[in-house]
């Protein structure tokens, strides 16, 4: 599996993880199934949330998957944005290490900016670090704004990766979040890969160029849908699968090659419109 530096951790990442959004709601053995699979494929790069399921993703999905297995992973998880006071973001870590059954994580997350100071869930997540709860820290969901807010706040290579919402018919990272990530060394995780439902249809002008270049490799649209959304260095993703064939198919992107042409035709069939007045989120 194809790997890149992930923001300023010194740590090389999966260019492709697995999310784990609302896993909950899917088969629990075939999910865990799928995530060992993905693991013995090198997709170690393994995301979830305290808000997934309430807990439950981490507590009865993930920390069976990776039992016996840490560390191999690198193991993300969030803080939702209402817990994220100096103290709430410490006892919300500590919760979500027992719910995993691990001692640490690699990298912890603020969900998306909420109402708390930032300058206290930054304080929380430095004071993690230093006891070893967690390796590094990044946002979700921040605009230029924001990121602005944090890197003021923590000071350069501090902030880990930036995980967003980047999908084909869904590029608006790429205005002014993508360049700001680039230029600063943050890592730039992108959630819902195909869309949550809004996958180009076959007959639409986007899908018959992506469906030309999957038969020209004879691949699916979603290997070459994904291995476009990791075209640059920066640029991570993490699909969910809570099927192995839908993760093998996922994995697979990993080791497509797309010419600078096929990249082209793409960009072009997938225009990236107006830049948004606030980032999209779902």
């Amino acid at each position: 599996m194809e790997k890149h530096p992930f923001g300023g951790t010194g740590v090389e990442v999966p260019v492709l993880g697995q999310g784990t959004w609302r896993m909950e709601d899917d088969d629990r053995a075939s999910a865990i199934r799928a995530l060992r699979a993905g693991l013995d494929l090198g997709m170690t790069h393994v995301d979830t949330a305290e808000l997934y399921g309430h807990g439950k993703v981490e507590e009865t999905l993930v920390s069976e998957a990776i039992a016996g297995r840490r560390d191999e992973v690198f193991l993300v998880s969030k803080v939702m944005p209402s817990n994220a006071t100096y103290a709430g973001t410490l006892a919300a870590c500590e919760r979500s290490l027992k719910r995993l059954r691990t001692d640490r994580l690699d990298c912890y997350l603020l969900h998306w900016p909420g109402p708390h100071p930032l300058e206290d869930t930054v304080r929380a997540f430095e004071k993690l670090v230093k006891d070893g709860k967690i390796r590094s820290w990044g946002v979700s969901n921040f605009g230029v704004e924001e990121l602005e807010e944090a890197l003021a706040l923590a000071g350069p290579g501090r902030i880990a990766c930036n995980q967003v919402l980047y999908h084909l018919e869904e590029r608006a990272i790429e205005h002014g979040v993508l360049p700001w990530c680039e230029a600063h060394g943050v890592a730039v995780v992108g959630y819902s890969p195909f869309g949550s439902g809004n996958f180009p249809r076959p007959d639409s002008r986007g899908g018959k160029v992506l469906g030309a270049i999957a038969r020209a490799h004879g691949v699916s649209p979603y290997q070459v849908a994904l291995r476009f959304l990791v075209r640059r260095p920066s640029l991570f993703a993490i699909p969910k699968a809570s099927r192995e064939a839908h993760l093998r198919d996922n994995a697979a992107a990993a080791s497509l090659k797309l010419s600078s042409e096929e990249l082209a035709r793409l960009d072009a069939a997938f225009p990236l419109g107006l830049e948004p007045a606030e980032l999209p989120v779902t």
